[in-house]
């Protein structure tokens, strides 16, 4: 294999497949990239069984000419000294050339590097995933999706479901939920796919969406999905993201949302959240971040914290709407703000079926989306 291609196009290219890279895989051959070169392009590649991404630079654009061929080939490089070495080259042309035993050399300027490759013959196939399970989402939807949603996944590989987003598909509607036992987010969109109703629930990582979510362009192209019995395809335009689909069932979340609430209120969202994120600054302090929240007859509710060390914080918001019977809520604060950060609105709708029920939050003007937050239990 032999080829020149331009630094810029070469670091994009292997920025983007560097998410799948693992230090902690036990197949060797992981750990490096995988360089495809053709007429067409070259073609790099990456995997650590959970994500594999691909990713194409063609030979040219409209403008200009991208990658020369001298011969064409495969080789598997290195990844962590090849990444950090393309960045590092002098000049703008870097020039590839693979010899005997994969023994690679890389030119670029006056530097010249020479790196032992190994057989691309032994790196895993990608999946072959058939075509007829396809759904079609905007790209900067479904990044907002995954941001609404994603924080709120499970960090304990015990319960490996619940470090996944369950895709729950009914009809012409695609909800994506997290929980983690503690607090849950839910998002909900209609689909105008015409086979969405064929297609399975499936869950997956809320890291590996967060990877993906970094590679998704912000403008609103068109993002196709295709799922199949055990992996999703996201082809983004030059970029094929592989993931695998996490096994088991997702515990039915429904039961956990009430649908009559014994105290609503309407809150001033950015309020809320900079009194919440003052009170946390103490309750952080204790590690408890546990932060009160208590209602008032004058249309305000208290959002109080306290440190044994340092003292305590207490601040008053003024209300839209109040109904109901006015209660005394603990709840961890950290929770709440990750909350607050995705519900994009000026005001929540915020819904209480008692002081130890879940907390239930909305934007004022959307029902797609939802937060729920258990509260604490304290002694006074």
């Amino acid at each position: 294999m032999k080829l020149t291609i331009l630094k810029d196009h070469l670091i994009e290219s292997i920025g983007h497949v560097s998410k799948a890279i693992s230090s902690r895989t036990t197949i060797p051959i992981l750990t490096g990239i995988k360089i495809d070169a053709t007429l067409s392009g070259v073609t790099l590649t990456a995997s650590d069984t959970d994500i594999s991404i691909q990713s194409f630079t063609a030979s040219e654009n409209e403008t200009i000419k991208i990658i020369q061929l001298f011969q064409a080939g495969s080789v598997v490089l290195p990844a962590k000294f090849f990444i950090e070495i393309i960045r590092k080259l002098p000049a703008q042309l870097i020039e590839i050339e693979v010899k005997a035993n994969f023994q690679t050399i890389i030119r670029s300027g006056s530097s010249e590097i020479q790196i032992m490759g190994l057989d691309p013959d032994e790196y895993p196939l990608l999946p072959e995933i058939e075509e007829s399970k396809m759904l079609r989402l905007p790209s900067d939807l479904l990044k907002t999706m995954i941001k609404q949603t994603s924080y709120a996944v499970s960090t304990n590989e015990s319960t490996p479901i619940l470090t996944g987003v369950l895709w729950n598909i009914t009809g012409d509607k695609l909800k994506f939920i997290a929980c983690d036992r503690h607090r849950l987010a839910s998002r909900e969109v209609t689909v105008d796919n015409d086979n969405a109703q064929n297609l399975p629930n499936i869950v997956i990582s809320g890291r590996t969406l967060n990877e993906l979510s970094k590679i998704l362009p912000d403008q609103n192209s068109l993002i196709d999905i295709v799922i199949s019995d055990n992996q999703v395809l996201f082809k983004i335009h030059s970029i094929l993201f592989y993931s695998r689909i996490l096994d088991g069932t997702y515990p039915d979340t429904s039961k956990l949302i009430p649908q009559s609430f014994q105290t609503e209120m309407v809150v001033p969202t950015k309020e809320l959240a900079e009194a919440i994120d003052r009170a946390y600054l103490l309750s952080r302090e204790d590690k408890t971040n546990i932060v009160k929240m208590m209602m008032q007859e004058d249309q305000t509710i208290e959002i109080s914290s306290s440190s044994s060390e340092l003292g305590k914080v207490t601040e008053q918001i003024n209300l839209q709407h109040i109904a109901g019977d006015l209660l005394k809520i603990s709840f961890n604060s950290k929770y709440m703000l990750d909350a607050l950060k995705v519900l994009d609105s000026e005001f929540i709708h915020i819904g209480f079926t008692g002081a130890m029920q879940p907390i239930i939050m909305k934007p004022q003007d959307s029902t797609n989306m939802l937060q729920l937050i258990l509260p604490y239990r304290t002694t006074n």
